[in-house]
């Protein structure tokens, strides 16, 4: 499933509030999958949301295709699981060239132990400059299963 929100936006388009980048405005989001309940659009939003859950237990992908190319500075992630111990691994990567060619910006493992350890939080720093898609790509059990991704929030600035 893909799902695509398309705006027309000014070439940067932040939230005042928090610097963030208004993504709903910025871009339109395309997943290859995603439980009914737990829509994509949740996690760009502040507060409390229960996130995004993929509808199945494989490798999934959610990609950002930018209206007008963007500088990101800062990418926030929070991934969350409070019922399965597992192993996930997450590839962060981004394209000036609208994907046809991609460049990694991190590759982890995290190891979720419901009920000590279910919050993983990264922050990044970078400088990257005309980014036209940025790409998560999550495995949400390295040694297979029914574990489903999820992703709390993600945020750009």
């Amino acid at each position: 499933m893909r799902k695509r929100l398309i705006t027309p936006t000014p070439e940067t388009v932040r939230s005042r509030a928090e610097g963030w980048l208004d993504v709903e405005r910025a871009a339109i989001v395309e997943i290859t999958s995603e439980e009914k309940d737990f829509p994509v659009e949740s996690i760009f939003v502040s507060g409390e949301t229960r996130g995004w859950r993929a509808a199945k237990p494989d490798t999934q992908t959610i990609r950002l295709v930018f209206d007008q190319p963007q500088r990101l500075k800062r990418i926030s992630l929070v991934f969350e699981e409070n019922e399965t111990a597992r192993t996930q691994e997450f590839v962060l990567r981004w394209s000036s060239d609208g994907g046809d060619s991609f460049r990694e910006i991190v590759r982890q493992q995290w190891n979720f132990s419901p009920p000590q350890t279910i919050r993983e939080v990264e922050e990044y720093q970078v400088e990257l400059p005309n980014v036209t898609v940025l790409e998560l790509i999550i495995v949400p059990n390295v040694s297979g299963g029914t574990a489903r991704a999820s992703l709390k929030s993600l945020r750009l600035s």
